[in-house]
């Protein structure tokens, strides 16, 4: 079992959608890069809501910028954890991250968006309250792991977002 740890937000005062993975993967921690999983087809996703259509091919820092110049910030609900590999269901010891803090300190949040199933349970089990006061929605997770979805409809679940950008 490896000690995993979760990044930085990337968030600024203008972020009104905040997106929560879970923990980042073994690929992600060596790169200290969010959706660093070259299968991941997280920044495609969001490529096709900021209208960026290379934005996977960007520099890391670029598409961080792209996601904040949109109004989506970048976190996990999962602070720490123990897990060999990187699928959510290896996750043991699990800590979370300053949520609420969070939020109190960036009020123009209005929407949380759960990167697949572990960041939703995770959330709904610790974070039972915020689920009244946030637009919360369960998406379906953008990992390679998760090959029920294909690009086409990921991208059309995910763009439900843009209404609260």
């Amino acid at each position: 079992m490896n000690n995993c740890k979760s990044f930085k937000p990337s968030i600024d005062n203008n972020s009104t959608v905040l997106i929560l993975g879970s923990m980042p993967g073994v690929k992600s921690s060596e790169k200290q890069q969010y959706y660093a999983h070259p299968q991941n087809r997280f920044w495609k996703v969001m490529g096709i809501i900021c209208n960026e259509a290379n934005l996977a091919d960007f520099d890391y820092n670029l598409k961080l910028k792209i996601l904040l110049k949109n109004n989506i910030a970048l976190w996990d609900t999962i602070k720490s954890c123990k897990r060999k590999g990187s699928l959510d269901s290896d996750i043991k010891n699990e800590t979370l991250n300053d949520i609420k803090k969070l939020l109190k300190d960036h009020p123009k949040i209005k929407t949380i968006c759960l990167n697949g199933n572990k960041s939703y349970s995770a959330f709904k089990k610790y974070f039972p309250d915020l689920s009244d006061k946030y637009n919360c929605y369960k998406m379906p997770s953008t990992s390679p792991a998760n090959a029920k979805y294909k690009l086409e409809d990921l991208c059309k679940i995910w763009s439900m977002i843009t209404r609260d950008i």
